[in-house]
């Protein structure tokens, strides 16, 4: 499969599993309307998918990685309130017919994906009601918990997006998401180390016990992944899925 050097256009194509849940569920002719404008591209840690109160330029439908949406308060300070991986899409106010966000989304863990332009998505948005109905599926809520239990949930998502035992996440980045000091994330990873569930080293984390970090996280990482597992497998997926061509190789 060919794909044009320097982040060109990528022809995507069907295999027996998508890359990116919700683009997969697609009916074939709404897949057919995006199709040409799905570009693919490389996600670059801590890259910016769009800023805050600024117009959004294009849609990302993450396949490996995840993003972090972080608001930032009057006084400096940010907070995370919202991640997004394989199952959603970067730029949910855009099917809310707004062309700006209050937060912005940064790449947490690098990997891939495709990405389209705002306003072409935006057109064939409007055109499909079964589109706009399935895109918008991709919400989900932050609650607050103790910041163990958050830390666990941050963990465990993050490991369901990746496939991976291992992922780069740095304190740093970690404490921004929380919303918490960085004194606050090593008092948090280093319980969740002394209890054997994780390894944390120089930003790289090794899940060591899923089981046990599932105990001890909150009730809304166990309600949000089975209703995200709900809405995305007990619907009728296309025959075919979508991945770009060079991943065929």
């Amino acid at each position: 499969m060919n794909r044009s050097g320097g982040g060109g256009k990528a022809r995507v194509q069907h295999c027996g599993s998508a890359p990116n849940r919700l683009l997969s569920l697609l009916s074939q002719a709404d897949y057919e309307r995006l199709r040409p404008h799905l570009e693919y591209t490389a996600l670059r840690y801590r890259q910016s998918l769009y800023r805050a109160n600024k117009p959004i330029g294009f849609i990302y439908f993450i396949e490996t990685g995840v993003g972090s949406l972080v608001n930032t308060m009057t006084n400096g300070d940010a907070a995370e309130v919202g991640t997004i991986g394989n199952e959603g899409v970067v730029g949910l106010p855009l099917l809310l017919l707004d062309e700006r966000s209050p937060t912005r989304v940064y790449v947490q863990v690098p990997g891939a994906g495709l990405r389209m332009k705002a306003s072409l998505f935006r057109r064939e948005l409007a055109r499909s009601a079964s589109m706009r109905k399935v895109m918008l599926h991709s919400a989900a809520c932050n609650q607050l918990h103790s910041l163990e239990q958050r830390c666990c949930r941050w963990l465990l998502m993050t490991h369901d997006r990746m496939g991976s035992n291992e992922f780069l996440l740095t304190q740093e980045f970690l404490a921004m998401m929380l919303g918490v000091q960085r004194t606050g994330v090593t008092v948090a990873a280093g319980a969740l180390q002394r209890a054997g569930l994780i390894n944390y080293k120089r930003g790289n984390v090794t899940i060591r016990d899923r089981r046990g970090l599932e105990r001890r996280t909150c009730e809304c990482y166990g309600v949000a992944k089975r209703e995200f597992d709900r809405l995305l497998t007990n619907r009728p997926k296309r025959r075919d899925a979508i991945i770009p061509d060079f991943q065929r190789r």
